[in-house]
């Protein structure tokens, strides 16, 4: 593989991984709910007839706390916990209904956590059947949800294929004992083998695996070990993501000392090891550590240009107006996003108080919306076309930064457009921070927020 290992090293620097633009820690601290609320009404009338809409529906809970984990959730062994949640996003979703003056007609549904499987296969037919009953499902639906290998149950798997999903993604990380133990999450590999050969049982046509490399006690014969085990189960997709390691955000990660973490040095060596044997096994790389057969929609969609990415990452539908129901969640209508209370007290209160419970966001200026699709494009497609109105901005903001990247040969552009070379493709997040205008004036202003390393 012929990856200068210097580069990873000189651009395995803090940067966004812009599953938004403006990225989060840009948004406003509140809202103008009312504005909000007209602006939904406003999109869903646009997008909702073309396109359909997307629903994420975050369900936070977990039996046992993931030490690495960054998300937002709740560790309880309590099931009594599901009911109250559940109603809670169901009086959530009355309150979006009243700002559709028709039909939504969905498209794409996924189920997101915390552990989506900590709730039963009785109360997710609830959850989902009542939301669907108030809806139009889109003949090009996609429905995805996220399984736990150790308690995905066939009961599961059947529920929610009868509800029409069909993709399942199953959080592996690592399969070597040492890494699970300190990272507190034990699952053995037929664990693993056992939920995908139910999930494909079941009807599931699309299953993809979640791995992680930097993790504590990694080392290049296990994330070898690894890789090598998930290939022989041929899961249609993978995610390889790099640790983030975040302790300021993440009171669980500061249970293991950094000191366990894997070198900068090495840690690129596990991310060169990985992406090598995918490679070899037949896999693509469709962009930003995301892996696909060629038989797979993702792929495919890839190759045609046709690849789109939102909160919930790469997808091959272009629904414009993406709800988030549930704590935490975020909503992106394309012109606005807004994110849920953070805490499950402070969501409660706003939904039995018959208000939605968004907290923050953002409201995009045009500038924004040109930039955030220059990014989108490189991203989705690797290239874009430059607007002349833009280019003003361009040359003294993100052309700069070009001119040095294309020095290190990962890009190629003028003043019409950019285009990334093969090189390129593994340095997607470094390329797109030369269009962000926030983060560039942000840093002349001062200092920068804290975000992940690239690599």
């Amino acid at each position: 593989m012929n990856i200068d290992v210097s580069l990873l090293q000189k651009y395995n620097q803090p940067v966004p991984r812009y599953t938004s633009y403006p990225t989060v820690p840009h948004w406003d601290a509140g809202i103008d709910v009312p504005n909000w609320k007209e602006l939904v009404r406003q999109q869903f009338q646009i997008k909702n007839s073309n396109e359909g809409i997307s629903l994420y529906i975050h369900l936070p809970f977990c039996e046992s706390l993931c030490t690495y984990c960054g998300c937002n959730k709740k560790i309880t062994t309590n099931h009594s916990v599901e009911d109250v949640y559940l109603q809670a996003v169901l009086d959530e979703w009355k309150l979006y209904l009243e700002l559709m003056p028709a039909k939504p007609v969905v498209k794409e549904l996924h189920l997101g956590g915390g552990t989506p499987t900590f709730f039963s296969p009785a109360n997710l037919d609830k959850l989902v059947s009542t939301i669907l009953n108030d809806c139009i499902i889109h003949p090009a639906r996609e429905f995805s949800v996220e399984g736990h290998p150790n308690n995905t149950t066939k009961e599961h798997l059947e529920t929610l294929y009868n509800l029409n999903f069909r993709r399942i993604s199953y959080g592996v990380q690592d399969n070597d004992p040492t890494v699970q133990k300190v990272i507190n999450r034990i699952q053995p590999f037929e664990n693993l083998v056992q939920a995908t050969t139910l999930a494909r049982a079941t009807g599931f046509n699309s299953v993809n695996f979640d791995l992680i490399y930097g993790l504590p006690f990694q080392t290049l014969e296990s994330i070898q070990r690894t890789v090598e085990q998930c290939v022989t189960l041929q899961p249609d997709r993978i995610a390889f993501y790099s640790y983030a390691h975040v302790p300021w955000n993440s009171r669980g990660q500061r249970l293991f000392s950094e000191k366990d973490l894997p070198p900068a040095d090495l840690k690129l060596q596990l991310y060169l090891r990985g992406k090598e044997l995918f490679t070899n096994n037949g896999y693509h790389d469709i962009g930003m550590d995301h892996f696909a057969l060629p038989h797979d929609d993702l792929y495919l969609a890839s190759v045609e240009g046709k690849l789109h990415r939102n909160f919930m990452g790469y997808t091959t539908q272009a629904g414009g107006l993406l709800i988030g129901l549930g704590v935490s969640s975020i909503s992106d209508i394309g012109i606005a996003y807004a994110q849920n209370e953070k805490s499950l007290k402070e969501y409660y209160l706003a939904i039995d108080d018959k208000a939605l419970a968004v907290h923050r966001g953002y409201v995009l200026t045009e500038e924004d919306r040109a930039f955030k699709s220059y990014i989108l494009n490189i991203i989705c497609r690797g290239t874009t076309t430059f607007a002349e109105e833009h280019l003003p901005l361009l040359r003294e903001y993100a052309f700069p930064e070009l001119a040095l990247l294309r020095e290190d040969g990962l890009v190629e552009f003028d003043e019409l457009g950019l285009q990334l070379t093969s090189k390129g493709k593994n340095f997607v997040r470094n390329i797109c921070k030369a269009f962000d205008l926030h983060l560039a004036r942000y840093k002349h202003e001062g200092s920068s927020p804290m975000f992940s390393k690239a690599i």
